[in-house]
Order: C-alpha cells, then structure tokens, then sequence
C-alpha cells in the first residue's frame, strides 16, 4: 500500500513539471513556422532614379519581357525540336530543357536584388549611341537606361510593323525584348553561362548548326527565337515576320520603311561595358 501510494505521489510530480501548452500557442507556433520563400522578390525593381514616366515605361516593358520570355517557354514546352523554329535557333542535338529553363528563370526566378535605374551613375549615357548599360564587376545585377531607350523603343504592339523583320532589325527597337539582353547580362540571371556567344542572325543560325551546346545559352539566339515565335504564335498568328538573312550585295540603297526601322535600330543600340573591359553594341 505504502509502495502504491508512493508511487501516485511520483507521477503528481512529474505531470505538475511538464509544461502545459494551450490552443492559442498551438496557433502561434503553426503561424511563424519557417516561410521557405521568405525574402523572395516576384518583381524586379526600379530605382527611385526613375521619375513617373520612366517607371510607366519600364514596367510595362518589363512585364513585355515577361510575356516574351513565357511565350518562348510554352512554345518550346509545346513543341520541343519538332518546331522548325526551335531547330532554326538551338540546332537538332540541343536539349530543350536549358533554354525553356532560362526563359523560366526571367518569368519565375528570385528577382531579389535585380535594379534597374535611370540616374546614369556612371556617366555613359551623354556617349552616342547609348541606350543603356549593364554596370558589370560595379554592380553585376544593377542596369542604367538612358533617356534614348524611352525614347526610341517601341511596344509588342507594334510587333512587325514599320518593316520590322528578325533576321533583318534589331530586337531592341522593342523595349520588351531589349530589356531581355540586359536582364541576362545580370549575375543572378544569367549565372555566369548566358553570354555572347554570337550576336548577328547569320552568326546565330551558324551556331544553331556547329555549337548547338552554346546556342541554348547565347543571349542573343534567346532573343532572336523569343521575338520570332512570338510574332509567328501571337502577333501575326501563322505568318510573323522572320525575314531573311540579307546578303551585303542585295541591301537596299534607300526604302523608306527600312530606313526607317534601321535609324532608330542605330540610334538605340544597346551598348554596354563587359566585365573585362569590352564595349559591347550589337
């Protein structure tokens, strides 16, 4: 008896000492449990540089890159290599995962720390030309516009107006596509991989068929095949405006609406300095 009696008196003691936990705490601890995307940023960010019209500007040319980054990803998630445009641009032996992957990454990736800014810190802005900079080794995920850049980019609603054809104008007369360049020039998209490997339509088709290993990282081949099937899927369903590879001989001496695509193309090349030092304007 007195053993019994000892005992019940032991286990009195020991559930007097356990803590005691209400609903309320319950509560608590399930609403500050660790957040795994806790200071992940859904959209890029403009510098307080940028005044009113600048900012209206950008972020509609941003959320055009976006939408021709996600057309790029669905068409290739669609098609794969049976797209005659995919094999144009990325070649018969690529996979289709890495550029689906890196068009993924502009739509869907962290954009922490990702600026783009007007107040041309670096003073390149006055140079010819200019329509921006990535600010390279300084900055490695910071951008300047320049004022040419508003002034002479167009929207994705003019896709394939005023002459416009990809193998024959530059993607940056959209502002859409142009910020694309600029974006995987940034260390936090491009992660050291996405580069120049190629620049001009008749070296990124070359690289389609001889490196097809660098042409699903080449900037400008992510470009080039974003606009275009873009313009083909949704602009001008069925028809777009791929153009051709022009040769020197057969180059208009004058047409106006060439002239005129080609004027704002020259004046709003988007020249940037690399990180070794190189001036880049394509």
């Amino acid at each position: 008896m007195l053993f019994t009696s000892a005992l019940l008196l032991s286990a009195l003691s020991l559930t007097s000492a356990l803590p005691t936990f209400s609903s309320d705490q319950s509560v608590e601890q399930r609403d500050t449990a660790w957040a795994w995307d806790e200071g992940a940023s859904s959209d890029y960010t403009i510098h307080i540089s940028c005044n009113a019209t600048e900012r209206a500007q950008l972020l509609r040319a941003l959320n055009e890159s976006i939408t021709l980054a996600q057309h790029a990803k669905d068409h290739i998630l669609r098609f794969g290599n049976s797209s005659e445009t995919y094999v144009k641009y990325f070649g018969n032996a690529s996979t289709t995962a890495e550029p689906a992957g890196w068009f993924d990454k502009l739509v869907n990736g962290d954009k922490t720390g990702i600026l783009f800014r007007c107040d041309d810190v670096d003073n390149k802005c006055y140079q010819d030309g200019w329509a921006g900079h990535w600010r390279g080794e300084i900055s490695p995920d910071q951008t300047v516009i320049c004022p040419l850049s508003f002034e002479a980019r167009w929207s994705l609603e003019a896709m394939c107006a005023h002459g416009y054809t990809v193998a024959e104008q530059k993607d940056s007369l959209y502002f859409g596509a142009d910020l694309l360049h600029r974006l995987y020039h940034t260390e936090k998209i491009a992660e050291g991989v996405v580069d120049h490997y190629a620049d001009t339509q008749e070296e990124i088709l070359q690289l389609a068929i001889e490196h097809p290993e660098e042409a699903v990282r080449n900037s400008a081949t992510l470009r080039h095949f974003a606009v275009e099937v873009y313009a083909y899927d949704i602009a001008v369903p069925g028809q777009g405006c791929a153009g051709t590879v022009p040769v020197a001989s057969e180059l208009p001496a004058s047409s106006s609406t060439v002239a005129s695509a080609s004027t704002v193309s020259s004046a709003a090349s988007e020249c940037h300095t690399h990180a070794d030092g190189e001036v880049h304007c394509a």
